[in-house]
């Protein structure tokens, strides 16, 4: 399966290697490029009418030389004083980087040069959208660039979206929403599987992201495919997230790490104190699930086998939601050395049950004996086809299903033998190590020095989030 936007992607991200003479990082590229391509969007659909007069494509297209630069910069600035909300909201803070004015004017020329019809042809009929989401996707490829931790995979998103089935009329939450995929892709499901959609009460769709820069690109995104969401800037695991009110999903990727500011949460409803960011996050998803919600979280293995705080999260969760799947994801596919990771499918019964909600759950090992993923060789929507067809057509996990046995990928275990394993979740059947494993021992020197550097830059990126949290 070809990436979006294929071969316009490869032509805009070959610019980024040209502007990195001017000092711009792979995600400032990427911000840079999302600017530009808005405008030029604006003006393609006759969505300009939202942008101040003198502050659009044209404008910036016949500005030359040095002279364009200068007008960039203030254009930039008046868009953040904008009347349309989305728009200010979109160039708050927005600043360039470029400080050659030829490094902006091959930027304009690209952009500008770029045949939507041709765009819309390629990708499909999703156009721009699609050409964003492909940069985006390239941008956390890069292991310099430090994005993977906001980029979660496509294919895995729109698997988990057509499991868990989002309705119109439903209140749809991504508490740590990244670049907004899970937004997207819920808002593209259920335009594509509501046959009476235009009659239906549309989607509530809000995400929540603490860093400025990446909540931009989510509201690029949500635009870009004509998505009617929202993203707040904030932090969902303080007050702001108890005043998101209950939701009937929930789809979101955590960020990994623990949260500054010592082991207290800032909302007292999430009861196990720890600075683990992914248990609060979980707590924060199963509390926030309307009765009859439905959940999908994705969490790194210690999760599933923590002790102290992670019992008694994980014995909270089986308590109180009906946790039917887990599926134990390759390792390799979030662009960081290391991380293994798992999707946790839950609900929220329409009445307490009269003991545990979870009295049965499913895991399917899609990790061991997998062959290598990565950037050379990335996971695909048939990875996860197999399990897509265990996992059934109910998004509640009530469908029938097959246990395959110690040999088989997909097991099912009572809450007893959950019990008797002093609720760890962390559950292996197969033997072997996995593919991956032994393929991270044969890693280069360069590709161990590109990790290395992935890594410092998503901690530069913590940084940004504690800079925008000081007064």
């Amino acid at each position: 399966m070809s990436s979006p936007g294929g071969g316009f992607v490869q032509r805009l991200w070959a610019l980024c290697h040209v502007l990195r003479d001017d000092g711009i990082t792979y995600h400032q590229y990427v911000e840079e490029l999302a600017l530009l391509l808005f405008l030029k969007m604006a003006k393609q659909t006759g969505a300009e009418a939202h942008l101040p007069a003198g502050a659009r494509w044209d404008d910036l297209r016949q500005a030359a030389g040095e002279a364009q630069l200068q007008f960039y910069r203030a254009l930039l600035a008046r868009l953040a004083g904008a009347a349309d909300r989305r728009v200010r909201e979109i160039f708050a803070g927005a600043s360039t980087g470029l400080r050659g004015a030829r490094h902006l004017a091959g930027l304009v020329a690209a952009v500008d040069a770029l045949d939507f019809a041709a765009t819309d042809a390629e990708d499909g009929g999703r156009g721009l959208g699609e050409l964003y989401e492909g940069l985006l996707e390239k941008n956390a490829s890069e292991l310099k660039s430090g994005a993977g931790q906001y980029f979660t995979p496509r294919p895995l998103v729109a698997s988990i979206v057509h499991l868990v089935r989002p309705r119109p009329g439903e209140s749809i939450h991504d508490p740590a929403a990244g670049t907004g995929g899970f937004l997207v892709y819920s808002d593209r499901y259920i335009k594509a599987s509501a046959a009476s959609a235009a009659a239906a009460p549309p989607a509530r769709l809000l995400g929540v992201e603490l860093v400025p820069s990446t909540r931009r690109l989510a509201l690029m995104n949500l635009t870009l495919h004509g998505v009617a969401g929202e993203v707040l800037l904030g932090d969902a695991l303080s007050p702001l997230g108890a005043e998101l009110g209950a939701a009937d999903v929930i789809l979101t990727n955590p960020p990994f790490g623990n949260k500054r500011g010592g082991g207290a949460p800032a909302r007292p409803e999430l009861r196990v104190l720890t600075r683990n960011k992914q248990l609060l996050f979980l707590q924060h998803c199963y509390r926030a699930l309307k009765p009859g919600g439905r959940a999908a979280v994705i969490v790194p293995d210690n999760v599933l086998f923590e002790e102290h705080a992670g019992t008694a999260t994980r014995a909270e969760l089986l308590a109180t939601c009906d946790l039917h799947t887990i599926l134990r994801l390759p390792t390799g596919i979030f662009y960081a050395p290391g991380v293994k990771t798992n999707v946790l499918f839950f609900s929220r019964p329409e009445r307490p049950a009269a003991g545990d909600a979870s009295q049965r759950v499913w895991i399917y090992d899609l990790r061991t004996g997998l062959p290598p993923l990565g950037k050379r060789a990335p996971l695909t929507r048939e990875h996860l086809r197999d399990f897509e067809h265990g996992f059934g057509s109910d998004p509640y996990g009530r469908a029938p299903r097959s246990d395959g046995g110690p040999r088989g990928r997909f097991r099912c275990f009572s809450r007893q033998e959950l019990r008797e394993r002093g609720d760890t979740l962390d559950l292996c059947w197969l033997a072997g190590p996995s593919a991956q494993e032994a393929a991270a021992a044969a890693r280069t020197p360069r590709e161990l020095t590109a990790e290395i550097l992935g890594c410092l830059s998503a901690a530069a990126t913590e940084l940004e989030a504690l800079a925008a949290e000081l007064p």
